[in-house]
């Protein structure tokens, strides 16, 4: 079930009415019930890999917690093997058969094993990751191992964040099902507002720019310098607002009902004065679990710089690969960990150079360029990340600066962006729509969204409430338009 759709309008009303109308002991049953409707909505069968799921970690936590020695190793590993096995099978196994045969056919070897025609089940790398970290928050003694089947079953299944996360930790969310919540008001209130700025991100910014975007990157060789550039700077604003969008609504519907999910962005766009610091504002539950679990792990930045710049290295490839099995996907991690690396072994030669310059003097216009240089190498990677193969990639990267050698190349590459699906007065207002969402951004850092409006009276509030609403209804993109992260 998509939040961009009628069903959801009716679903999500109708299920916080019945949660506070309930008596809290049979909440987790309701809530776990509309969790188990909500995923089959998509393909009704794939709930029985996310049952298989849960049975395999919830029955891993207890027998870790009631073991000592290497069994419980044993059962951690046999936990994570098996989840991970189904993630294999349904979104590596074809990656993997293909590279394979190429490589055979390359070797003259007798490899004839067929790619699996499987539908990727929605939400399978947010599940997999969330009960991974409960297995291993329990092996570590840092979580007690639920034995309530059905409060564990809707850890992992809740469904605002069931399908795009954020990814929730044990010691964050579990709790919160054994609490009561009341009806209140103002948290009500707060958690529509949130709501209603994710609807504002994804329906009149990203599906608007999708248009432009996706009629750039489905043939980028048909296009020249400047429309592959604006294509690959709306695709990030696009990725951002469709994934952060659904992150706000996922996140408000959550708070609606009394339970507090941890924040998947920070406003990573012009607030980012570094790649590291984006990458600490971008997909934060993502990358906040690969560090706890993959990086520190590994040594972290314990074992000497050359250990250190390797395990950066293999922390965000994973995160690549993580979001998709193909090369692209991969080569766009591998390069947001260089530009890591890079931006560490560069620092005190950068910091020579600004005050050479005397940029140091102008703080705003050296704080603005940093962050305006950190989001274009960040669009930059992102053609990896959106481009369907590494050829279509190539193009673009070696072509973003052809037909603009020349007055008459710019002005005809002008002409061409309004014949990519939007017109000069929808390209302008998806300028003016960024433009808000950023200004709304830069408010945040003052003050919180959902105490943005409090002390204006009660009319200027509603009605400010009212105009968002209007606003989503006149230019909004009602087409149901999947979340970009559903394919992950």
């Amino acid at each position: 079930m998509l939040f961009n759709s009628l069903s959801f309008l009716i679903f999500f009303p109708t299920i916080t009415i019945l949660y506070f109308v309930t008596p809290h002991p049979y909440r987790w049953f309701l809530l776990l019930t509309a969790s188990c409707i909500f995923y089959m909505a998509f393909i009704p069968i794939y709930i029985f890999i996310l049952a298989l799921t849960i049975f395999i970690d919830y029955a891993a936590g207890l027998l870790i917690e009631r073991t000592e020695g290497k069994r419980r190793k044993v059962y951690l590993a046999i936990s994570i093997v098996s989840t991970c096995g189904a993630l294999f099978v349904f979104k590596y196994f074809n990656f993997f058969n293909a590279n394979l045969t190429q490589l055979a056919r390359f070797l003259h070897w007798n490899y004839s094993i067929e790619s699996l025609s499987l539908i990727l089940p929605i939400g399978i790398s947010f599940y997999t990751f969330q009960g991974i970290s409960y297995v291993i928050e329990v092996y570590r003694g840092q979580q007690k191992a639920e034995t309530h089947i059905g409060i564990f079953a809707l850890y992992i299944s809740f469904y605002p964040q069931l399908v795009a996360g954020p990814i929730e930790r044990p010691g964050n969310l579990m709790h919160q099902f054994y609490e009561e919540h009341s009806f209140d008001g103002e948290r009500v209130l707060n958690g529509l507002k949130l709501m209603v700025f994710g609807f504002f991100k994804k329906m009149v910014i990203a599906d608007k720019l999708a248009i432009l975007v996706e009629r750039v990157y489905d043939n980028p060789s048909q296009y020249p310098g400047l429309p592959l550039i604006v294509a690959a700077i709306f695709f990030g604003f696009q990725v951002f607002c469709d994934f952060s969008g659904y992150s706000d609504i996922a996140i408000g519907s959550a708070q609606v009902m009394g339970f507090r999910l941890m924040d998947n962005f920070n406003r990573p766009f012009f607030y980012s004065r570094s790649t590291a610091e984006l990458w600490r504002r971008w997909h934060i539950s993502l990358m906040t679990w690969i560090r706890d679990y993959v990086y520190i792990p590994m040594g972290g930045n314990r074992l000497g710089r050359r250990r250190w710049y390797f395990n950066i290295f293999i922390a965000f490839t994973l995160s690549g690969f993580w979001h998709g099995a193909h090369w692209g996907m991969i080569f766009w991690g591998s390069l947001n960990g260089c530009y890591l690396i890079l931006s560490n072994m560069t620092q005190k030669f950068r910091e020579k150079g600004v005050q050479w310059i005397g940029l140091n003097r102008l703080p705003v216009l050296h704080q603005g360029l940093q962050a305006t240089f950190v989001f274009l190498l960040f669009c930059f990677t992102l053609i990896f990340f959106r481009t369907k193969n590494l050829n279509d990639a190539v193009y673009m990267m070696t072509h973003l600066g052809s037909g603009l050698g020349d007055l008459a190349g710019i002005r005809m590459s002008y002409k061409n962006l309004f014949m990519l699906g939007l017109t000069r007065y929808e390209f302008v207002h998806a300028l003016m729509s960024i433009g808000l969402m950023e200004f709304i951004h830069k408010i945040e850092t003052q003050q919180n969204m959902k105490h943005m409006f409090s002390g204006k009276p009660v009319w200027v509030r509603w009605l400010i409430y009212y105009a968002l609403v209007l606003f989503l209804i006149f230019f909004g993109e009602y087409n149901d338009h999947a979340f970009f992260y559903f394919q992950f």
